[in-house]
């Protein structure tokens, strides 16, 4: 067919929609923005409210706490340490807070000197079993080398509490590591100083006073900032090597108790020598003290009667012979004095020793 004009109705565009319908769908978006926009508000509000309460804190009865701002302690010494109870600070990375235990004993055990043992074997009270002549592996098990060139383990464990709080933090990056690498050190340098019979048996308890009193150096040394509290030291023979340090310490045990009764005797003897010397020593004493008191009343009475004597010696000497003969016949029935004779010769006595028996009486007869 041929093409029919078209007419100006038909030459206009389409009608667009309908502005009402524009308008609603407009509206419903504006109202899902602005309710997000709402949501995304308190939410940015909740995170400001959390940010700036991270800045919040609590300091324990035990502790201490300093507050770093910009990587600076606030104030100096005594004054940048931070009591017991709530404390405010602005949210890291501005600020940070690092606590302290200052009352409570810290403890740090030697990681240098010990076999490989797991916890659950230590906890049991059990050590690693030794399989045949295994030898110690240095990759795995620590040891320490003593004065007499002998290897044995040996553990210590240190118990401190700091004194010095902003020291403890601030003079190390890791201030209980450094305390352990003390230890350390402490117990290997003081190992090499003793033998080996003097660590396991002899002088144990020196043994331990050595090593805390290296450790309180180093710590006075690196002002660590801590106060030693005590030192326990546990040593032991290798373990491969442990019936023959058995027997070594067998024999000396039996050493030891065979000079004991040595000693033993030793003292009886000479506790019974001393009172042997004592007692004859007293004896002596007391005669001599009977010699010296006798000869000294004899002086005495020879002084006494020296004047007698040198006035009539022949009389003096008649008078003391008739008391001696008195004495010394008095039980005698007859007595019969010989006086000397005038010219000197001795006079001729004849006496008829079988005398008759007396004669007998009534009480006398059978």
């Amino acid at each position: 067919m041929p093409d029919q004009p078209h007419s100006p109705e038909d030459l206009r565009e389409p009608l667009s929609p309908p502005e009402t319908a524009l308008d609603a769908g407009s509206q419903a978006l504006s109202e899902a923005l602005r309710s997000s926009f709402g949501i995304v508000k308190f939410v940015m509000a909740v995170l400001v409210l959390v940010f700036l309460g991270s800045g919040i804190f609590i300091v324990g009865p035990q502790e201490q706490a300093m507050r770093i701002h910009l990587g600076k302690p606030v104030g100096e010494g005594k004054a940048a340490l931070l009591g017991p109870g709530l404390h405010l600070s602005w949210p890291y990375p501005i600020d940070e807070y690092i606590k302290v235990p200052i009352s409570s004993i810290q403890k740090v055990t030697s990681t240098v000197g010990w076999f490989a043992i797991t916890p659950a074997q230590e906890a049991a009270g059990i050590e690693p079993p030794v399989f045949g002549n295994t030898p110690i592996n240095p990759l795995v098990d620590g040891y320490v080398l003593t004065a007499d060139n002998n290897i044995i383990h040996t553990r210590a464990t240190l118990t401190y509490h700091i004194a010095d709080p902003v020291g403890y933090v601030f003079n190390f990056v890791n201030a209980s590591n450094a305390v352990q690498n003390t230890l350390d050190s402490a117990l290997l340098d003081t190992a090499a100083q003793f033998h080996v019979d003097d660590i396991l048996s002899r002088d144990v308890a020196r043994f331990k006073e050595a090593v805390q009193k290296r450790v309180e150096g180093l710590v006075e040394q690196q002002n660590l900032g801590i106060v030693v509290d005590g030192c326990q030291v546990q040593s032991r023979p290798p373990r491969q090597l442990k019936e023959a340090f058995d027997s070594v310490l067998n024999a000396e045990l039996g050493r030891s108790k065979q000079l004991d009764s040595a000693r033993s005797y030793q003292n009886q003897v000479t506790s019974q020598a001393s009172a042997d010397a004592q007692s004859r020593v007293n004896s002596a004493q007391s005669e001599r003290a009977r010699l010296v008191n006798d000869i000294t009343s004899q002086a005495e009475r020879f002084n006494e009667i020296l004047p007698r004597y040198q006035e009539n010696p022949a009389l003096f000497f008649q008078q003391r012979l008739n008391e001696t003969l008195g004495r010394a016949l008095t039980n005698v029935q007859d007595k019969i004095f010989l006086a000397e004779s005038a010219n000197g010769k001795p006079k001729e006595f004849r006496a008829l020793l079988n005398r008759p028996p007396p004669p007998k009486t009534e009480e006398t007869k059978p």
